[in-house]
């Protein structure tokens, strides 16, 4: 059965079945759940997404389908995700080689030593939003650098709201925009868009935003001044001191990021970008750091580890925080969970099952600004639904993809909106994973910090006025053809 005979002859309600049974499996899976009672924990996504491609898969053999011809459709959606994947490995690779050989703990080292109080609001955005760009990880640049700030403005007696509202701002702003980010990477791949392309695409709306909170960060250090002594700095002082005594620090040791830098605006694939970066920082590693050869194979395989490398630390050091991360399995979390959605929405393809249903759903939305608008509305929904950006960008990804096509809207810009209602929508929803580890974390209620995530506001208001205005909405290429040799050169 061909695909185009599939689209006419499949029905809306055969179509609707398979986003049914994941809406309730979601439901129930991570909201119901976990209510049952004290200790009981949500479902794995991974779990669920084997119990929908269960429903789907049943739902299409009953319905006169094939298993060689659905098996031929999964396989077909898994491969397409091999680059996709083959970045993923890498980003736990870079993580690995970056703090083996000193990049990470320099840069954290010299911004903890360039705090101005004048400015400790702004910094306090700004140091987050280097970390985790370099880093990709909006969790770790809250559990490291996050706790420094917020310690040092507790010690200050500065305003912890706005202290807090800043750092998960900056946080997530390396979350949507490094090459490293899991999330980043999950956008583009379940949009099938280019990497670097979805990171430009984000420029439009991220950027602006990010200079909106900048600037109010910046007022607010003189609308509400903070007074500091040398005592309050030298809250930071301990993690400055195990980071000098654990590495050795130089100017070379920027080449890592700058290889990826080059990369990323001269365009070149990804993996081979990468795979470069982490060559030269285990270079470097042997070079300049007192790790030998046998630590550096560990770190690139398991990770850092500072009991393994004989690095005496306290537990719950802050310092083994930001440095025990990265190595081949890494990302394995990711991987899995992406593995599994390809299954479910491989066999849903089987049928066009999404593309019917937003189909019939938004018959009456014909233009390109309500079609964008109703791609970030469904995203926030979904994000704060499932409390998972993973889920988040391959069901709404498969749902609009091709009503973007057929009013010639780039994909990128879809990738853009999984971002911007998705990825940072989690830090300002209270009972999503991320709210609740920010206030765990940073120690700061949700209610005084959330309308001081600057950057999540603007990025919400941003995205949809450039939607309605038409800024950033990318005009599809005519030849542009989503095929697995696009792909390939992610």
């Amino acid at each position: 059965m061909s695909e185009s005979s599939l689209k006419t002859e499949t029905p809306f309600w055969q179509a609707l079945l398979p986003a049914l049974s994941l809406f309730v499996l979601v439901v129930y899976g991570l909201v119901i759940h976990p209510l049952w009672g004290e200790g009981v924990k949500a479902m794995p996504l991974e779990l669920i997404f084997i119990l929908a491609s269960a429903f789907v898969i049943t739902q299409l053999l009953l319905t006169g389908h094939k298993w060689r011809d659905i098996e031929r459709t999964i396989v077909q959606r898994l491969a397409t995700a091999l680059p996709a994947f083959f970045i993923l490995f890498s980003i736990g690779l870079i993580i690995a080689s970056w703090i083996i050989c000193g990049t990470i703990p320099m840069l954290v080292y010299y911004g903890l030593n360039f705090i101005d109080p004048t400015y400790l609001y702004l910094i306090a955005f700004l140091a987050p939003v280097i970390f985790s760009t370099l880093t990709g990880t909006s969790w770790g640049s809250i559990g490291t650098i996050g706790v420094v700030m917020i310690g040092i403005a507790q010690g200050l007696d500065a305003n912890l709201g706005i202290t807090a509202g800043a750092i998960a701002g900056g946080a997530y702003f390396g979350d949507k925009m490094s090459p490293l980010s899991d999330t980043t990477n999950m956008a583009a791949l379940a949009c099938d868009v280019k990497l670097f392309d979805h990171i430009h695409s984000m420029l439009y709306t991220t950027v602006p935003a990010a200079i909106v909170a900048s600037i109010v960060f910046t007022v607010m250090g003189f609308v509400d001044p903070v007074t500091v002594g040398n005592n309050e700095l030298d809250q930071a002082k301990p993690i400055t001191d195990s980071l000098e005594s654990i590495f050795n620090f130089n100017v070379l040791l920027l080449l890592p990021p700058i290889i990826v830098l080059i990369g990323s605006l001269a365009r070149k694939p990804i993996v081979p970008t990468l795979l470069t970066s982490v060559f030269a920082a285990c270079l470097l590693s042997l070079m300049f750091q007192n790790f030998g050869l046998a630590n550096l194979v560990t770190a690139m395989n398991t990770g850092f580890d500072t009991n393994e490398f004989g690095i005496k630390l306290p537990k719950n050091d802050k310092v083994a925080l930001l440095l025990n991360r990265g190595g081949l399995y890494e990302l394995n979390k990711p991987i899995v969970i992406a593995f599994m959605i390809f299954i479910f929405t491989g066999a849903m393809g089987h049928i066009r099952a999404m593309p019917i249903v937003v189909g019939k759903l938004l018959a009456y939305v014909r233009s390109i600004p309500a079609t964008i608008l109703a791609s970030l509305l469904s995203t926030g929904l979904t994000s704060a639904l499932t409390s998972n950006q993973y889920a988040t960008s391959f069901i709404i990804g498969d749902a609009f993809k091709d009503r973007y096509d057929e009013l010639g809207i780039d994909r990128k810009v879809l990738s853009r909106s999984l971002e911007d209602y998705g990825t940072v929508l989690e830090s300002i929803v209270p009972w999503t994973t991320t709210a609740i580890f920010v206030v765990d974390t940073l120690g700061v209620p949700f209610s005084q910090y959330w309308y001081w995530q600057i950057l999540t506001l603007a990025n919400l208001v941003i995205a949809a006025l450039w939607a309605i205005l038409g800024i950033g909405c990318f005009k599809a290429e005519p030849s542009q053809q989503k095929s697995e040799s696009d792909l390939s050169s992610n």
